[in-house]
């Protein structure tokens, strides 16, 4: 009975109704006879990237690399589309490997939301879909403070003077806190500053000597982070540049590491060295933080830390291992950071200059200053005041950069090598060699040779105008001394065999062109009667950016 009351209470259904429904349920693409697209599929991709702008199109950079590094590769480039020849310059950087990088979305993130005149400006984004390669593209810089300062030890190193502004160490130091300030308030560490990544616009630029920070891959939002920083990343910073609380495994480290290493490139463009050299290291990026002889070298410049200087000392997990190696650090009682710099460099410890750079550099994090405190230090308050132009009126002493070739981009080369371990770079362009270093090039006021700046290094000397420049300043020159090099390592092993050795050996000797030069590097380290005593002591790779790569490490 139930049944059939529910029965008799359904209402009957028309059958036009019902194929009316059902026809209207249906996708409109099925009524056509076609079938439902998936969302985002691979056709709609291709349809996508089709559309998109390709960067050869838009711009011209075959043959003009500038740059390469373990992040990729950099080219000077104009538009296409711009007819002008004076039109201003852009660099395009190829993010390396296929798809997009953790690194590269980080930087690509940040970028286009911080704007500030110290801190470089990305301009657009080009996405491969072919090749899945990324390209970015930046205001072009011609100089960086890794090849100025090269330039003026190259300079220094052949009695030759550079003719400066005397506020030009200050004025870069003044922008620089400036865009760490600016980083800071927006809750960025950069966590990778070294003068290879701070940008100085060159001549042709309407940004005249503008100091622009750049390499944002490590940087990292500090506001209330979910978890420590070291378990994201457990090692920052190049060691040269690195706080010594990071070298001893500090889980929560602040915006003061970023203080240290401006105060690293502070005391670097005062002597043309850095001042924590270390020969040992061989990889920046290692799996621990803690590194025995970059403690060392930073102990014997600053001194050992004592528990009343540094409170938090003890606690640092790497302080076992500190007290192992050292002990209670007594053999470095003697040194200290004002000694290192009247000594070797003639610095007084009761300049302004000398007592910011001692802020900066305090072993506690905690008393080292804010950026904002920095910049109210009486040092820039002090005539000559910084200026918005790093060279102000003065000529720019440095050469443009050079293009580069992938046959001679070879950082591995143990020649390259072998010149890092020495301290000279091969990356001073050959163009900068070629213009000498003297009054004629300056303002006839500067002709005198007045003291323009500290230490003598801006003092102006015409009678040094004959002065060489050093070798294998050009690249050409030093592919010339490397080939050079290989010949007579393949004589010394020809000739250290027996004398019993094959007609064949000893044909290969003879067909063997003699080395014009014998004094070239030998890269397996023989001694005088050609015995092999192993191989050259690889040094630390002092970053062969090699133009602009330490514009976008």
């Amino acid at each position: 009975m139930n049944s059939q009351r529910q029965q008799q209470a359904k209402p009957a259904v028309p059958a036009s109704s019902s194929s009316s429904c059902s026809s209207s349920q249906q996708p409109q693409q099925q009524q056509a006879g076609k079938q439902p697209r998936a969302w985002m599929d691979a056709d709609f991709r291709r349809q996508l990237s089709a559309q998109r702008e390709r960067v050869e199109d838009a711009f011209e950079f075959e043959g003009r690399k500038v740059g390469r590094g373990s992040y990729g590769q950099v080219f000077k480039t104009k538009p296409r589309s711009c007819a002008d020849a004076s039109a201003g310059d852009y660099a395009l950087k190829q993010i390396e490997g296929s798809g997009l990088s953790m690194s590269a979305c980080r930087e690509i993130a940040l970028l286009r939301e911080l704007k500030h005149p110290n801190v470089i400006s990305l301009k657009q984004v080009y996405l491969a879909h072919e090749t899945r390669q990324i390209w970015l593209l930046f205001d072009y810089a011609e100089h960086d403070l890794w090849r100025m300062i090269n330039f003026h030890a190259s300079a220094k190193k052949c009695n030759s003077q550079v003719s400066l502004p005397p506020n030009f160490t200050k004025s870069i130091m003044h922008q620089i806190l400036c865009g760490i300030h600016y980083l800071h308030s927006n809750w960025v560490l950069h966590r990778d500053l070294k003068p290879a990544n701070i940008l100085v616009m060159g001549a042709t630029s309407p940004e005249r000597g503008r100091v622009k920070i750049a390499d944002l891959g490590l940087a990292r939002l500090f506001h209330q982070p979910l978890t420590p920083l070291t378990e994201i990343d457990p090692v920052v910073v190049t060691f040269w540049y690195r706080a010594p609380e990071l070298l001893l495994g500090a889980r929560h480290y602040t915006k003061a590491i970023d203080l240290w290493a401006i105060g690293c490139i502070m005391a670097e463009l005062i002597t043309d060295k850095p001042l924590f050299y270390c020969k040992q290291e061989e990889d920046i990026k290692t799996s621990s933080p803690y590194n025995r002889d970059q403690l060392e070298r930073i102990f014997s410049v600053m001194g050992f830390p004592s528990q009343q200087d540094w409170r938090d000392l003890p606690h640092l997990p790497k302080y076992g291992d500190l007290v192992r190696n050292f002990g209670t650090g007594q053999q470095y009682a003697r040194f200290s950071l004002g000694r290192h710099m009247s000594r070797s460099f003639g610095m007084s410890e009761t300049s302004s200059e000398f007592r910011l750079l001692s802020r900066l550099l305090a072993m506690d994090p905690l008393r080292r200053p804010s950026a904002r405190e920095a910049l109210e230090d009486r040092y820039f308050l002090e005539e000559p005041r910084p200026a918005a132009d790093v060279f102000n009126d003065f000529d720019i002493p440095y050469g443009k950069r050079d293009f580069i070739s992938d046959s001679s981009d070879n950082k591995d080369d143990p020649a390259r090598l072998h010149f890092a371990s020495r301290g000279r770079h091969l990356a001073v362009a050959s163009q900068q060699q070629q213009r000498p270093i003297c009054s004629q090039q300056l303002p006839h006021r500067f002709d005198s040779g007045a003291n323009c700046g500290s230490f003598g290094r801006f003092h102006c000397n015409s009678s040094l105008q004959q002065q060489s420049q050093p070798v294998h300043a050009s690249l050409q020159q030093y592919q010339q001394s490397h080939q050079q090099a290989l010949l007579l390592q393949q004589q010394q092993q020809l000739s250290a065999s027996s004398t019993c050795e094959p007609a064949a050996k000893r044909m290969r000797l003879q067909q063997l062109p003699a080395a014009a030069d014998q004094r070239v590097y030998n890269p397996h380290h023989q001694s005088a009667d050609g015995r092999q005593q192993g191989p050259h002591p690889k040094p630390y790779p002092m970053q062969e950016y090699n133009g602009y790569r330490a514009s976008y490490n």
